[in-house]
C-alpha cells in the first residue's frame, strides 16, 4: 500500500465518521402522555390557590391574569421615583 493510498483511506474513514454524526435519530417517548386541560384540577401533591375551583375555566384564567399583574408587571412592582 502506497503512502497516497494510506492517506486516502484515512481521509475516507475520517469523512465517514464525521458524516455519521450528522444523522439524528427520532426522539420519541416510550409512553404517550395525554395531558388534560389545566383548569380540570390539581395534580396530587399540589395545593390549589385560594379562589380556584377545579373545572372552572373562567376562574383559572382569572387566577393567571391576577398572578401576571401582581408578579410580572414591572410598572406595579417598581416604586415611583420623583
Amino acid at each position: 500500500m502506497t503512502r497516497l493510498q494510506q492517506l486516502g483511506l484515512v481521509a475516507l474513514v475520517a469523512a465517514a465518521s464525521l458524516l455519521s454524526a450528522c444523522s439524528e435519530k427520532p426522539q420519541t417517548s416510550a409512553t404517550k402522555q395525554h395531558d388534560g386541560k389545566p383548569w380540570q384540577g390539581v395534580v396530587t401533591g399540589q395545593a390549589p390557590d385560594a379562589g380556584f375551583k377545579a373545572g372552572d375555566q373562567a376562574a383559572w384564567q382569572e387566577q393567571l391574569r391576577t398572578r401576571t399583574q401582581r408578579g410580572q408587571n414591572e410598572y406595579t412592582r417598581a416604586p415611583a421615583t420623583p
